[in-house]
């Protein structure tokens, strides 16, 4: 986990406390030997605040990494015991793995049951934010366990004698111990984990975090408890030299201890801890008048609204004009996204309540010190209302109302579907980013493509100076080629572009097959007057990127292949945003595609 001394600290700035804005205390003022409870929450959300809202990815290694470094602990415990012949002198080493974990910053499960629950009772964060952090850090946990139980049972790292060890503490857990007593000593090491880290947090300096991680951890081994992640990585090295069967390790092994470490930590640590902190904890780790999380966004995260708190949003509460039609526009530099916000503005104008919302969004890597909280909000503020004055001068040459707003988080892709979650336009607009979830040609990240429905309408935009002069737009039907149809009459009617249609037929002998779908969908979706143009190729990708040639601007709809389908094969989206030299726009409308077809499913047109 992330260290709780990296300037989150409230000893910057007046606090309350007796220091000043550098942290020297006031002449004359009592300086406190120690943090308050009220202190150590606001270290603690700070860090839950920049973990919560870490990368799968980043989060992901961080807990592989520290589910490798109890396999230390392991390999210690089982080596030392047969050289002694003494369990306690054994046990004098089994806090090593995790003295890695916590002062090396890496993640472990145990220590989530408390910065994040933190979050979630505060409601910043939603109940499923919380079980999306577990789960990432349980399985990367696991995954390093699993990783170091290899290298153990087939590196030759165990000596025979450490090997008999090893088995033995696995098949005492699984064959020697009921499901409530390995509840139980769960519990017990859940508590001391989760105490372990509010002491971490009000620990003032490292000498003093080692003692405090390394007499806590020593309570395990001696108190006969257990811990998940070491229990897992026994278990699989049991498997792995043994008979003992996976299922059977998890149900009588793994998970009565994962269970207790989970109960161990929420329940009698951090909830207890959470009560005796004062009502001012929020506005003093926090910025002021932030808005929590309701009750239902907070247990149904994204599904309701928002699943997270942003650390700053000038967006108000309004009351919709039902009647009216609103295109949301995320932009990270108004400088050089301009455009974007100028073609949102053109298509609005042909709307009869045509609507732009540009949200400027802030993304900073860490939470602001205590004593800056204030000035970083008035600096940022005035900063982006600066730039954001060029872009509201955009607006007057378009019959279209423009709203702007600011958002300063850690996060930036996950913020847009919270906005628009909690706004509800028709459309947003966003900029293409080659490392973005959109290279997958999706709109959505990997997981959310199967478990969520887009809120509205998606147009990623990669601008290549963006001129919509000439558009070209193929399709093959489907309800993203029709969203993609409305840009193109929008783009006729507000900037008089001229608008050529595709469609690429299976062979020569398909050609008036072709023309006929052609003309039909054209006459259907208002672009009777088009250009229209059959490829008698058969090659997708080939007449996309032929008649792109001819066109400053190319709309296509986002893929329909499933995820796994895609992993396997080129993405022809992925190829046409390569080669052409026009602007590309990928149109995606929410649908309700079942689970399979999310997974495996081949789409409208295969290569």
């Amino acid at each position: 986990m992330a260290d709780p001394h990296d300037g989150s600290s409230p000893a910057s700035g007046d606090d309350g406390h007796g220091h000043t804005d550098n942290g020297v205390p006031e002449s004359g003022s009592v300086v406190p030997d120690r943090f308050s409870s009220d202190e150590v929450f606001q270290r603690i959300v700070a860090d839950a605040d920049h973990e919560i809202t870490s990368g799968t990815r980043e989060l992901f290694f961080a807990a592989l990494a520290g589910g490798f470094a109890i396999t230390i602990t392991l390999l210690v415990y089982a080596s030392m015991y047969p050289q002694t012949d003494s369990s306690v002198v054994a046990a004098m080493l089994y806090p090593i793995g995790f003295i890695y974990i916590i002062i090396g910053g890496y993640q472990l499960y145990t220590e989530n049951t408390l910065p994040p629950v933190a979050l979630t009772l505060e409601r910043l964060a939603s109940v499923p934010s919380l079980l999306r952090h577990w789960t990432i850090v349980a399985l990367g946990n696991f995954t390093g366990g699993a990783i170091g139980a290899v290298v153990l049972a087939y590196g030759g790292v165990l000596s025979p004698e450490a090997g008999a060890v090893a088995v033995d503490l696995a098949a005492t857990g699984v064959y020697e111990t009921t499901n409530w007593e390995l509840f139980f000593r769960g519990s017990f090491a859940g508590l001391i984990v989760a105490g372990v880290v509010w002491m971490n947090f009000a620990a003032q300096d490292t000498i003093s975090r080692l003692v405090v991680v390394y007499l806590a951890f020593l309570t395990i081994p001696l108190g006969n408890l257990n811990h998940s992640v070491v229990s897992f990585t026994e278990a699989v090295y049991l498997m792995l030299v043994g008979d003992l069967g996976f299922l059977l390790a998890m149900t009588d092994f793994v998970i009565p201890v994962l269970v207790g470490n989970t109960v161990g930590g929420v329940v009698l640590v951090t909830i207890v801890n959470y009560y005796q902190t004062t009502e001012e904890r929020l506005e003093t780790a926090r910025f002021e008048n932030v808005r929590r999380l309701s009750i239902r966004e907070s247990l149904l995260g994204s599904l309701a609204g928002r699943s997270y708190v942003p650390l700053f949003d000038t967006v108000e509460e309004f009351v919709r004009d039902p009647d009216s039609f609103r295109i949301l526009v995320p932009i990270t530099n108004p400088r050089t996204e301009s455009r974007l916000v100028e073609m949102a503005c053109a298509l609005a104008s042909t709307r009869e309540k045509g609507v732009v919302h540009v949200v400027h969004m802030v993304q900073i890597p860490s939470e602001p010190t205590h004593g800056k909280r204030r000035t970083d909000h008035d600096r940022i503020t005035a900063e982006s209302n600066k730039l954001l004055g060029d872009v509201r001068d955009l607006a007057e040459r378009y019959e279209a109302d423009l709203e702007t707003s600011t958002l300063v988080t850690h996060r930036s892709f996950e913020d847009v579907f919270d906005r628009a979650n909690r706004t509800r336009p028709d459309l947003v607009m966003m900029g293409w980013a080659d490392d973005g979830v959109w290279a997958s040609a999706r709109a959505e990240r990997p997981i959310d493509e199967l478990t969520n429905r887009l809120p509205c309408d998606f147009l990623v935009v990669k601008d290549r100076g963006l001129d919509c002069s000439r558009v070209l737009l193929p399709t093959a039907g489907g309800p993203n080629s029709v969203l993609s149809a409305e840009v193109a009459r929008g783009l006729r009617e507000a900037l008089d572009a001229e608008v050529s249609l595709l469609h690429v037929a299976d062979g020569p002998g398909d050609r008036e097959r072709g023309e006929t779908f052609l003309a039909e969908w054209a006459a259907e979706n208002g672009l009777e007057d088009a250009d229209r143009i059959v490829d008698e190729s058969g090659d997708v990708e080939d007449a996309i990127e032929r008649a792109a040639e001819d066109n400053t601007l190319v709309l296509i709809g986002a893929t329909e292949q499933g995820l796994l389908s895609r992993l396997v094969t080129d993405s022809l989206h992925m190829n046409i945003a390569d080669d052409v030299e026009a602007s590309l726009l990928l149109a995606e409308r929410p649908s309700d595609r079942p689970l399979l077809k999310r997974l495996v499913g081949a789409g409208r047109r295969e290569k």
